[in-house]
């Protein structure tokens, strides 16, 4: 159970956090377990403990389109917990990933007494529409180059550390096929635009779950 430690519920003190625990349960997963599924009633919070999980919506023409990567801190679910109702996303571990879920219940009791829980949920839902419209802008776009750059861009907060080298090393838990998916793109052409960042040397492909970016801020400028 990790409650504690994410920002969401930080306010709350040691007779507080002992209560709304009543409604928690801690699950773990294995890479490629499904969290819970696109139509599935909703109503609970998800919290990464520990590992990453991608947020997708399966498309009309029967396509996965990623929405987000969650890694360890991050939770998805807080408007159920004011309100009850479906799912219309699913969610999938890409690692081994250990989730805490609160029941709304639970987050009832100590909800009216710490109104800053209310204040923090609008702020997260802000970051995610931030994210969603730079998703929107990259799908958006008709250039592959733009795409692939704009992806590695948003993996860099998700996967990144920086090297005593320099650049920041990607330590990829997603297929080439599922980076094709949040980029908006075929996975051929995934592999076929890194391939040609890395022999245009923007970044160096290490192996098939690693990729180092050399200069974070040359990529920027190329979108």
């Amino acid at each position: 159970m990790c409650i504690h430690n994410i920002p969401l519920l930080s306010g709350l003190d040691d007779l507080e956090i002992e209560k709304i625990s009543e409604g928690v349960s801690s699950h773990t997963y294995k890479k490629g377990d499904v969290i819970f599924k696109q139509g599935e009633r909703a109503n609970k919070l998800y919290i990464v403990c520990s590992g990453k999980m991608k947020i997708f919506k399966n498309m009309l023409e029967g396509k996965e389109q990623i929405l987000y990567i969650l890694s360890e801190g991050d939770f998805i679910g807080a408007f159920n917990l004011l309100k009850a109702d479906e799912f219309d996303f699913s969610a999938v571990a890409l690692e081994a990933t250990q989730i805490s879920t609160l029941e709304k219940s639970a987050f009832d009791k100590i909800m009216i007494s710490n109104p800053e829980i209310t204040l923090k949920i609008f702020e997260k839902a802000y970051e995610r529409i931030v994210k969603a419209e730079s998703l929107v802008e990259r799908l958006s776009s008709s250039n592959p180059d733009a795409k692939v750059i704009g992806l590695l861009i948003d993996l860099v907060s998700d996967f990144g550390s920086p090297t005593e080298e320099g650049g920041i090393l990607l330590e990829l838990t997603m297929s080439r096929e599922e980076m094709g998916s949040y980029a908006g793109i075929a996975r051929e052409t995934m592999s076929r635009k890194l391939q040609l960042f890395d022999e245009m040397g923007l970044i160096k492909l290490i192996g098939a779950k690693k990729i180092l970016v050399y200069d974070l801020a040359k990529l920027k400028a190329m979108i």
